[in-house]
């Protein structure tokens, strides 16, 4: 027994070591998920078990031949996506990718050698620039040139990162079917963002899905319209613009925690003017969500009467209740909040492998509030097939005005099983995000795969660019 116990003190790597291969972590996500995820028996409900085994089985053969942290981690993602297209998540940890993804004298990444003299030679005798060009995207500068049919964008500097000069960092490819280019987008840590229907916007602002590229070099004059847009969409913090002495415009790029203090303090500055003023656009195209308590500053200035909010229930495991014991250790917490963590904790505790709604048999509660602005008279909140989660609860809220209108397209429709938690696989080369909530809107009236639609739909006839004069034509009742 002592010579066991002295094995276990020299050589616990030896006699505790553990199969980090892409399988192990496929079955560790596996169980993980199936045992713990809000939205699981949904699923399984809506789509049927036969479907998922046979889903299940096919992917238990594919990850047997992945030896690469990135392609695991994309694979597994891919299995994920069964259930639902967002609120999940799995990413190779940063000890992973740092060793194994991202070292460049490991893992040798493809080049586009070209020097910068070179580059600016061809840049300077290009025709219409079209996609060529130097773009920025924090914290990257990227080169794009055309190749062949398509074109690639390789790095010229990326401070902060593991990226190298002249390392590709996007390519480009000609879909013939739609007369657009599709590509891929190569994030952080090396793993590959599909996209479609690259856009030029203008002639200084890419869109490739997800990313928003503005172009450095040889910049070009743009039209107003454009200059604005440009200024909205690539805006990093909450912004208020004067359009007209009757039209104030607030561009909310991300309700993440993040930007709560800025959105709060921008209100709290233009306030006066806010509630002086006739019209109000709320831009919140490409807003993904975030944090609830970003916008409860704004509601406010649309409420007319008492806004209903339907609830959730919170699935209690004790891999989910680690979120709530983590809430008690957060810098800054009171004991008054302390007191309620701790309470809902017990409740939560006690129903192990059920549903808990915290609020009793509360489904819905009503926000009241004690006054109503006269100003702004008119509320127009600009919206996208890019917004989804609290972005989307936002405009539960805020369509119950009457002052309100949505202009726009069909949001993105992921928000009925929410409230991600993340844990690492017991190997800790990946991390899992799963959701813990459904909301009790199920089923009688869903957002996931449906989306939110405008009261005013923006057909493909109406650029982008031109969003906002469209919407102040209407206001203004030109």
């Amino acid at each position: 027994m002592k010579k066991l116990l002295l094995l276990l003190l020299l050589f616990p790597g030896f006699l505790l070591a553990q199969d980090c291969s892409c399988e192990a972590n496929f079955l560790w996500l596996k169980k993980t998920f199936e045992e713990n995820d809000a939205g699981f028996q949904y699923a399984l409900d809506r789509k049927g078990t036969a479907e998922y085994e046979k889903h299940t089985a096919l992917y238990a053969e594919k990850v047997k031949s992945i030896t690469s942290p990135t392609a695991c981690s994309t694979t597994l993602m891919e299995w994920l996506l069964f259930f639902r297209k967002a609120h999940l998540s799995v990413s190779p940890k940063d000890n992973t990718t740092a060793t194994t993804v991202v070292s460049n004298s490991q893992v040798p990444w493809k080049t586009y050698e070209i020097s910068d003299k070179k580059l600016q030679k061809q840049l300077e005798s290009a025709g219409e620039k079209g996609f060529e060009g130097i773009w920025k995207t924090d914290p990257y500068t990227i080169g794009i040139l055309k190749t062949g049919t398509g074109y690639v964008g390789f790095i010229i500097a990326a401070p902060g990162t593991n990226w190298q000069k002249n390392q590709i960092k996007l390519i480009l490819k000609p879909n013939a079917t739609h007369g657009t280019y599709d590509g891929e987008f190569y994030m952080r840590n090396y793993a590959t963002q599909h996209f479609e229907n690259a856009e030029l916007i203008g002639k200084n602002i890419l869109n490739l899905g997800p990313f928003m590229l503005k172009r450095v070099n040889p910049k070009q004059e743009d039209s107003p319209e454009i200059q604005l847009y440009s200024e909205l969409l690539t805006a990093a913090q909450p912004m208020i613009k004067e359009v007209n002495k009757n039209t104030l415009l607030l561009r909310i790029p991300s309700f993440a925690p993040s930007n709560k203090k800025a959105i709060d303090s921008l209100l709290k500055t233009y306030h006066n003017q806010i509630t002086s003023t006739e019209n109000l656009i709320i831009d919140i195209r490409g807003n993904g969500g975030g944090s609830d308590g970003s916008y409860n500053k704004i509601i406010p200035y649309l409420y007319t009467n008492p806004i209903r909010i339907v609830g959730l229930e919170l699935y209690s495991t004790l891999l989910n209740n680690q979120r709530m014991e983590g809430f008690l250790s957060e810098p800054g917490i009171t004991e008054a909040e302390k007191k309620e963590i701790q309470k809902d904790l017990a409740m939560l505790n006690a129903n192990l492998g059920k549903f808990v709604n915290l609020s009793g048999d509360n489904i819905v509660y009503t926000q009241k509030m004690d006054s109503v602005y006269a100003y702004p008279k008119n509320v127009a909140v600009l919206i996208d097939e890019n917004n989804g989660s609290t972005a989307e609860q936002f405009l539960l809220a805020a369509k119950q005005s009457r002052k309100v209108k949505l202009f726009g397209t069909t949001t993105f429709g992921v928000l009925d099983i929410s409230n991600m938690h993340f844990v690492d696989s017991p190997c800790t080369t990946l991390t899992l995000g799963y959701s813990l909530s459904k909301s009790f809107r199920i089923p009688d009236m869903t957002i996931d795969d449906k989306g939110i639609q405008p009261d005013f739909y923006m057909d493909k006839s109406i650029p982008k660019q031109d969003w906002v004069p469209f919407v102040v034509k209407i206001l203004n009742n030109d």
